[in-house]
């Protein structure tokens, strides 16, 4: 298996020199079934909390940490906005947080994801960079707008974003209460149109609608600022030999993206 396929490197143009960004898939690990990587062999599931026992994560981890600076500042995710400071975080401490910022060369935030929608995020000048952990329920309550104020109050200016792999808008079905959730939050008539624009009904199925959380996510972006968005051509469900999908398997592995300064 060649390095391309392992990781993926994300494309994002006019990504500062100063700061990196990587990605990983099911692939190139130490994990079998059902963390495996889709294809018989060791998968590279980085989640502690799915049922994996505990030395291949802790493989799994080790080999992710030969290609960082310093070890990932991992989080306890819990669907929420919560922002934490890598600069007030110790090397031992997991923040219960869903989104994580830095201006410290070697410090790595990190998000783990299944479906849920990874974003990266950094300054043009590359000194203060940002990642969230977007489901939709964190997306509708603002982390990614809350993750974009941590940044400029801890001294960002231009503020870009990545969007890394996620479930594809042919693959997310949800109710009206998830619909509901985003036009609640739409501040006018176009927001109204954009929401609406993110959500199909699905056809024979009454109340139930396809949901495009790329879309949802570059109109809140945009709404907060950041309108230079790359990414958002992925889906982790469709993929079962690159990517882990907790809507497609329920018991799976997590794969992780990560950005940092040099």
């Amino acid at each position: 298996m060649s390095t391309q396929q392992q990781w993926l490197f994300p494309n994002w143009p006019g990504l500062p020199g100063t700061v990196g960004v990587l990605s990983t898939t099911r692939r190139g690990g130490v994990s079998p079934a059902p963390y495996d990587d889709g294809m018989g062999r060791g998968g590279l599931n980085l989640g502690t909390h799915v049922g994996d026992q505990p030395h291949n994560v802790a493989r799994n981890r080790a080999i992710l940490r030969e290609m960082l600076p310093g070890d990932p500042a991992w989080l306890s995710q819990v669907h929420g906005t919560a922002v934490a400071n890598l600069a007030d975080v110790g090397p031992q401490q997991v923040p219960d947080a869903d989104a994580s910022v830095s201006t410290i060369p070697g410090k790595v935030c990190v998000i783990m994801t299944a479906d849920c929608l990874p974003v990266l995020f950094c300054d043009r000048e590359g000194k203060t960079v940002a990642a969230a952990h977007a489901g939709w329920r964190g997306l509708a309550s603002g982390v990614l707008e809350k993750t974009v104020a941590a940044m400029r109050e801890a001294g960002a200016g231009e503020v870009m974003a990545w969007m890394g792999p996620a479930i594809g808008a042919y693959q997310f079905e949800v109710g009206p209460d998830v619909r509901q959730a985003f036009l609640d939050g739409a501040i006018d008539e176009s927001g109204v149109r954009h929401v609406e624009a993110a959500f199909s009904l699905i056809e024979g199925k009454p109340g139930k609608y396809l949901c495009d959380i790329y879309g949802l996510a570059r109109y809140l972006l945009h709404r907060t600022g950041v309108k230079e968005v790359h990414g958002g051509e992925f889906c982790t469900v469709s993929n079962s030999g690159r990517f882990y999908s907790y809507r497609r398997d329920g018991v799976t592995g997590r794969q992780a993206t990560l950005i940092w300064i040099k």
